[in-house]
């Protein structure tokens, strides 16, 4: 019932009404205990919690494909900096759970400037491994919704 209303073919209400309706027979805690766990489930928090459609290695772009300042960033990256912000190169604790699992410290993240942009703007590379020889990088345009691997 959750992956129906996930992906928009049940509405919370229905599901919420699916749950509470035969719970309220077993009184009203029962019936709000089981509704509030619906609605954790259901929370942006959960919503957040990734199910790929496809292996994240099958997603790429390369180099030559980032954006002119996402291959800056790929080239300080090598070259150990200077970044022009005080959070690149700070640990990127992969919450979202999209990236391979590794252990904390693993991911690093840089800032790719979006043109127009006010603040830092949704576009980074998230590297894994020693900072200036990462095993992998990635890029999102997203601020963390997805990833592509990023291939030389």
């Amino acid at each position: 019932m959750l992956r129906k209303v996930a992906r928009g073919a049940l509405s919370l209400r229905t599901a919420v009404r699916a749950v509470i309706a035969p719970s309220a027979a077993a009184g009203r805690a029962g019936a709000w205990a089981l509704g509030s766990a619906l609605l954790l489930a259901l929370s942006p928090a959960a919503a957040r919690s990734p199910v790929p459609s496809a292996p994240l290695e099958s997603a790429t772009v390369t180099v030559a494909e980032l954006p002119a300042q996402g291959r800056e960033v790929f080239r300080l990256i090598r070259a150990g900096g200077p970044f022009a912000h005080d959070k690149d190169g700070r640990v990127f604790g992969n919450r979202e759970r999209l990236l391979p699992a590794q252990a904390r410290g693993y991911y690093r993240e840089y800032t790719v400037d979006t043109p127009g942009a006010r603040n830092r703007g949704a576009r980074r590379i998230v590297c894994g491994g020693e900072p200036r020889r990462p095993d992998r990088c990635y890029y999102t345009a997203d601020h963390y919704a997805s990833f592509r691997a990023i291939v030389e």
